[in-house]
């Protein structure tokens, strides 16, 4: 750091504040403890694992940023206070220095998409607050550089006084993201305490996604997405949705009258029609170069008036089952035969629709020997299941859904499975159901296609010691599966 005789007075100053900043963290029973849990701080998410490598602060987020009060003083030559620039959000704590380091994706960002937002702060030592504060950073701030007074407006876009009384965990702090302000941002919350020199700086990470307030106050609440073809009988809902839960006199439904009118873009155009031809204060549709908002086939977008109170949409669709759908086993062999356990099932398949088709083969004690899953279109194909079985009768289920999930089929086939048995008997497949292994459970490793069981206390918790990430212990393939497995 470049030292001038101007910043002597400030250099003094910043030297007394650490003295007085270690007295107050000396007498923990003065200090107050908070952090901003809505929208979720930076220290808030180290804690719940969404941030990660955040030091002491996933520990304590109700410390970070606990420094002496007076942001944004120091711009402009004057004296300094509150944080230093460049330790905004740790406070100036070398405990929570971590949560200074700033990137574009040093940090998991909470999406914004109502401008209309609620902060609140859980207050876990409450003392008074003369106020809280709200700072957002400026447009064209530079995500790569430390946080400093630079990156932020000078003033608050929201001010809440405390009254210098003590505050509430979770009471609501209602302001408005500025309508300039769109995609990732850092809002600095200040909670100033009445009867110390601290105030707590918290930053938040953001992606602010709500669309401004369009001329003539109007504000986006929602989407008509066209994904789904509709049928004749089907029916497509617009719920409108206030703080106070859903609005039927703003909600609007239409039905399918024709398989024409199922397309997509058509009864997405035909809703919006609707909405804009039965509310006042809701339009559906997109803004022309005249500003109107008028429907499309497409995708219409949702715009609402203050006054409707109206906070947001959800599309709901109501399909019928399609009766005419089918699907049905066919070319299934009578008899299979094992070889040392295993063999391999074929058989046929037979739909009128494009089905997601998952087949399964029961023993008689009705556990899964084997099973597939494939998506096939409309006519006959082939598939076939790998099986570790034993010798005897079993079935195979075929269950099928049409890919827009409005109907589901199944059928079921008996057959007889011979030969050479040799396979053992098997709790589970690994790893499913992994919670419930203990001493003596069994499983088959599909990777090996062997059966292993779990060995007794104390190794038997090994057995439960799984993830893609860490199978020092995964039976048969992990470098340390004898500890915890034998093999049958």
């Amino acid at each position: 750091m470049k030292l001038t005789v101007s910043s002597r007075g400030i250099l003094a100053g910043c030297t007394s504040s650490m003295t007085l900043m270690a007295a107050m963290l000396a007498s923990p029973g003065v200090a107050a403890h908070g952090f901003l849990n809505d929208p979720p701080s930076r220290a808030f998410l180290c804690q719940k694992g969404l941030n990660k490598d955040c030091g002491g602060a996933q520990y304590e987020p109700q410390s970070v940023g606990e420094t002496f009060k007076g942001f944004p003083a120091g711009v402009g030559g004057a004296p300094l206070q509150g944080p230093v620039d460049g330790k905004i959000a740790s406070g100036g704590h070398t405990l929570f220095s971590a949560v200074d380091a700033q990137t574009a994706t040093r940090w998991h960002l909470t999406e914004i998409n109502d401008r209309n937002i609620d902060f609140a702060w859980t207050y876990t030592a409450a003392h008074p607050a003369t106020k809280h504060e709200y700072f957002i950073t400026k447009n064209g701030w530079n995500p790569n550089e430390p946080l400093a007074r630079a990156s932020f407006d000078s003033a608050p876009f929201c001010y809440v006084d405390g009254g210098n009384v003590l505050p509430i965990s979770g009471a609501k702090h209602s302001c408005v993201i500025p309508n300039d302000k769109s995609g990732q941002h850092v809002i600095l919350g200040i909670w100033t305490v009445g009867d110390t020199d601290a105030a707590f700086y918290n930053v938040a990470d953001v992606n602010v996604l709500a669309e401004a307030a369009l001329p003539g106050g109007w504000n986006h609440v929602g989407n008509i997405t066209p994904a789904s073809t509709l049928l004749p009988g089907d029916k497509v809902k617009a719920r409108a949705f206030t703080a106070n839960g859903e609005s039927p006199s703003h909600s609007v439904e239409i039905g399918i009258a024709s398989a024409d009118a199922g397309k997509p873009e058509k009864w997405s155009f035909a809703l919006a029609e609707q909405i804009n031809k039965s509310q006042k204060l809701v339009r559906a549709g997109v803004r022309d170069d005249a500003g109107n908002i008028v429907p499309i086939e497409g995708e219409n977008k949702l715009y609402a008036q203050k006054d409707s109170g109206v906070t947001r949409y959800e599309v709901q669709l109501n399909m019928q089952e399609d009766a005419a759908a089918r699907l049905m086993v066919a070319s299934l062999q009578p008899e299979y035969v094992l070889d040392k356990g295993q063999a391999k099932v074929d058989f046929g398949v037979i739909a009128n629709r494009t089905m997601n088709i998952e087949a399964t083969l029961f023993d008689q004690n009705n556990k899964s020997v084997g099973s597939t899953a494939v998506q096939m279109d409309s006519g006959t194909t082939m598939q076939s299941i790998d099986i570790r079985s034993i010798p005897g009768t079993h079935t195979l289920t075929l269950v099928g859904t049409t890919l827009d999930g409005r109907t589901t089929r199944q059928d079921n086939r008996t057959v007889n499975v011979t030969g050479e048995g040799g396979a053992h008997e098997y709790d589970f497949e690994f790893p499913n159901n992994i919670g419930e292994y203990t001493a003596g459970t069994t499983v088959l490793q599909p990777k090996t296609g062997n059966v292993y069981e779990c060995k007794p206390f104390p190794y038997s918790g090994y057995c439960k010691q799984y993830s893609p990430a860490a199978n020092g212990y995964e039976p048969g393939v992990g470098a340390h599966w004898h500890m915890a497995w034998d093999q049958k």
